[in-house]
């Protein structure tokens, strides 16, 4: 790549001009226009702690002349340096007419970019994904949101795209990311359709619609490079020989022969991680959290947020994160916060309730909504790794008899859930969620240990966002799969501590959390099972 300099913290008014940011660059640097070659946005973000002054926040990657004399000159200035090499670059490739083809089973974000990355190493994947292909997959969800209709195989959870396909599209994490994988994962999704914003703005989305035909791309792609993709191939068992895996078997009774397996799972694949552990492959349990789904106006969220610059075109729809460290030790947070987006139905089980969040790229619907969620632990569930999935269960399924038993959903507002009271109207906020909400009583939705953290927590958000626990917003119960219940541990060399072969990756494995981590994840894994492929050759 060509050398170049990374400049930070330019700040511009929020309408500035085209021409405002290089002469800005020039500025900073002190030198002249005609020694700018060329300058690209690597990060684009505001600051809206002071909402009556907010600014655009720039770095920039800028080609000079003369780099070496102005990187010499501003040696002591954290705020100019030289841009790191972010390109991606494989550990290794396939050497020609290599015949050991690695297994990957789930094709969400995990699942395909471990995919995508080993076949454009040259492994030629099989991946099993246990649902449908993303378009049949889409009418089976909508079958849940419409017409009350549950299919287990293929659902917002299950199928192509993974549960992030039915979400915000939110592109931002905050692990940590020495090797740039985060922007190989941007970069394919660009190359697949995705907007080219999402590789500067500073909280990237892409929104379900896109996604789609984002994730149509990947698999042609993987599929051109000799990559297989078997859909409606539940795994039903892993072939395990003197501790090391030798293969899997599916429900439709087919044997795949591999000494190399990626469990790409995600977080609600509760029946393939009861065969894991009937099988003997480690796992323990680990924090997760649960709570409820909270609805307000966007506009009183953009106000809050945005000030006098609410409804700015180049702001978009304004997000918010929250926290509050209540009194009986609980940690309450905000968790996957949806702009202008809506409450969507995301059971994988039948009879059972479950929450998530979901917007358009476009983010324009009325309502904002987030996750309001408590933070559990293992002691609160105790008895083994399988002890968290137990204690979801039980909430999904006191939430659908709370919601009436049709999959609708049960509601309150956030003023008679402050006050103990049954809610039997609706008042200013329409709840989005389909199929719909059944008004009353949250208390019993959740334990009481949460109950009266929430209850303490949302007049304290308020104190932050102004009206945050106006008494007509809406809460719809039960979020609970805000990641998985259990670790399927791994060792340095991401395999399983007891069963070489076995790759346990992404969320299902306790290894992330979002599309974009679970990508990263995905091509951390790629690597070790390309060293260990090319080691073995």
């Amino acid at each position: 790549m060509t050398a170049m300099l990374r400049i930070s913290e330019l700040r511009l008014p929020l309408d500035h001009s085209a021409e405002a940011l290089p002469a800005a660059i020039v500025q900073r640097l002190g030198i002249s226009a005609a020694d700018l070659n060329a300058f690209t946005v690597f990060k684009r973000s505001y600051d809206a702690r002071k909402n009556s002054k907010l600014t655009f926040i720039y770095i920039v990657d800028a080609e000079v002349a003369n780099e070496t004399a102005i990187l010499r000159r501003f040696a002591g200035d954290l705020h100019v340096k030289p841009t790191p090499d972010m390109e991606y670059h494989f550990v290794g490739k396939a050497p020609p007419a290599f015949t050991h083809r690695p297994v990957v089973i789930g094709f969400g974000p995990c699942g395909i970019f471990a995919a995508l990355i080993l076949a454009q190493a040259g492994f030629r994947p099989i991946v099993l994904e246990r649902g449908k292909a993303v378009r049949e997959r889409t009418q089976d969800t909508w079958g849940l949101w419409r017409k009350n209709t549950l299919n287990p195989e293929s659902n917002v959870q299950f199928g192509e795209g993974g549960a992030g396909t039915f979400s915000d599209g939110k592109l931002y994490s905050q692990i940590k990311d020495p090797k740039h994988y985060g922007r190989k994962v941007l970069t394919e999704f660009v190359k697949a359709g995705a907007p080219p914003e999402i590789l500067y703005v500073a909280k990237p989305h892409i929104g379900t619609f896109r996604l789609v035909g984002m994730v149509e791309a990947m698999r042609a792609e993987i599929e051109q490079l000799g990559g297989e993709i078997r859909f409606q191939q539940r795994v039903t068992d892993v072939l395990i020989e003197e501790g090391h895996v030798r293969g899997v078997k599916t429900a439709s009774g087919d044997e795949i022969r591999s000494n190399h397996v990626v469990l790409a799972l995600g977080h609600s694949a509760r029946d393939t991680f009861e065969m894991l552990h009937e099988r003997g492959v480690f796992m323990e349990a680990k924090p997760f959290s649960v709570g409820f789904r909270i609805e307000h106006p966007q506009s009183l969220i953009d106000k809050a947020r945005l000030g006098p610059h609410a409804g700015h075109p180049e702001l978009g729809a304004a997000d918010y994160k929250l926290v509050h460290h209540a009194s009986n030790g609980r940690a309450v947070y905000s968790f996957c916060m949806c702009p202008g987006g809506t409450v969507v139905a995301a059971t994988s089980e039948p009879n059972r309730v479950v929450t998530n969040g979901m917007s358009q790229y476009s983010r324009n619907e009325r309502n904002a909504n987030a996750g309001i969620v408590v933070s559990i632990t293992p002691d609160d569930y105790p008895g083994g790794p399988l002890a968290g999935i137990a204690f979801q269960r039980e909430l999904e399924s006191r939430a659908f008899v709370l919601g009436g038993g049709t999959y609708e959903a049960p509601g309150q507002l956030v003023g008679d859930f402050l006050k103990g009271k049954a809610s039997t109207t609706l008042g200013s906020v329409e709840p989005s969620y389909k199929p719909g909400v059944k008004l009353g009583d949250l208390s019993t939705a959740l334990p009481d240990y949460a109950i009266s953290a929430l209850r303490e927590a949302l007049p304290a958000f308020d104190r932050q966002i102004r009206g945050f626990n106006m008494h007509d917003a809406v809460l719809t119960g039960v979020e609970t799969r805000t990641s998985s219940p259990l670790r399927i541990t791994r060792g340095e060399d991401c395999q399983s501590l007891n069963v070489k072969g076995l790759y346990p990756a992404g969320e299902g494995a306790g290894y992330a959390g979002g599309i974009l981590s679970a990508g990263v994840d995905g091509i951390r894994v790629a690597e070790a099972v390309t060293a260990s492929l090319l080691a073995d050759a």
